[in-house]
C-alpha cells in the first residue's frame, strides 16, 4: 500500500534534531507494523498540493500547528482537495487538524474549545464498534496536542469515540473517510518536549497535569492497526 502524507506543518526545528520531522515519525510507527508500507509526502504547508488523487492508494493528513479556520490560502486549497477525495469516495485518514478539516470541509463546525488546550495523554471510551477496530477494545487513549475541536460533526458522520473534554474524537463519515483527534505519532518524549516549548500558551497547571498523564499507557500501535484495517478494507488496490 502506497499511503499519500498531506504534510501540514514541521516539527519546531529545536526539536527536530532529536525527534525527526513528521514524515519521520509516521514512517517510523507505521513500519512498526507493516515495514512494506511506501509514503508519499506533499508539502501542504507550502502550497504543494496533490493534482492526482489517484496518485496513492490512500491518504493521511498530519497535524499542525494553524488552524482549519486560518485564512490561509493552502489551508482553502487542501479543503477543496478533501472534498474532491470526498466525491470520488477516496480513502483519507484525517490526523488531529486532517480531522478537522474533515469536518469542516463536509458542513461540521470546528471551534476553539471552551476547555482550554489539551495536552499529554488523552483518555477516551470508544462507544460504537465498527468492523475495522481490529483488535477490539473499548478504549482509545493516545497523546494530543491541541485547542480546537470537532463542535459539529459534518452530516452523516458517524462518533465512534470521545470523552467529556473532547466529545468528537473519533469518527467516521461514509465509508471511506476516518478523523481521529489524537496524535499515534507522537512519542512520549516529544509530547514532553512540546509540552514545554508552548507551555507559555497551554499554562503551567495544564502542562503539569499533561505531563503527570504521560506515565499511562498509550493506543498507538492499536490506532495505526486500525487505520490499516480500515484503509485497506476501503481501498481498491490493497496493500
Amino acid at each position: 500500500m502506497v499511503i499519500g502524507l498531506l504534510q501540514c506543518d514541521d516539527v519546531a526545528p529545536e526539536l527536530q534534531g532529536r525527534h525527526g520531522n513528521y514524515p519521520a515519525m509516521f514512517e517510523a510507527l507505521f513500519h512498526r507494523v507493516d515495514p512494506s508500507l511506501a509514503f508519499r509526502v506533499w508539502r501542504c504547508l507550502d502550497g504543494e498540493i496533490p493534482d492526482d488523487i489517484e496518485a496513492v492508494d490512500a491518504w493521511m493528513t498530519t497535524g499542525s500547528k494553524f488552524g482549519v479556520n486560518d485564512d490561509l490560502a493552502w489551508v482553502a486549497e487542501l479543503e477543496a482537495f478533501v472534498r474532491e477525495l470526498w466525491a470520488a469516495d477516496k480513502p483519507l485518514v484525517g490526523i488531529c487538524f486532517g480531522h478537522q478539516l474533515i469536518a469542516r470541509a463536509l458542513g461540521g463546525e470546528v471551534t476553539k474549545s471552551a476547555r482550554g488546550w489539551g495536552v499529554g495523554m488523552s483518555f477516551n471510551r470508544v462507544e460504537a464498534r465498527a468492523d475495522w477496530m481490529r483488535p477490539w477494545q473499548p478504549g482509545l487513549d493516545l497523546l494530543v496536542s491541541h485547542q480546537d475541536q470537532v463542535e459539529h460533526p459534518p452530516p452523516g458522520a458517524r462518533v465512534l469515540g470521545g470523552s467529556d473534554f473532547c466529545p468528537v474524537y473519533l469518527m467516521q463519515v461514509g465509508e471511506a473517510f476516518l478523523g481521529v483527534q489524537g496524535h499515534p505519532e507522537f512519542t512520549r518524549e516529544y509530547s514532553r518536549e512540546l509540552m514545554a516549548l508552548r507551555a507559555g500558551q497551554v499554562g503551567e497547571h495544564r502542562v503539569r497535569e499533561g505531563l503527570a498523564s504521560l506515565s499511562a499507557p498509550v493506543d498507538d500501535l492499536v490506532m495505526v492497526r486500525w487505520i490499516l484495517s480500515f484503509l485497506r478494507s476501503r481501498s481498491p488496490r490493497r496493500g
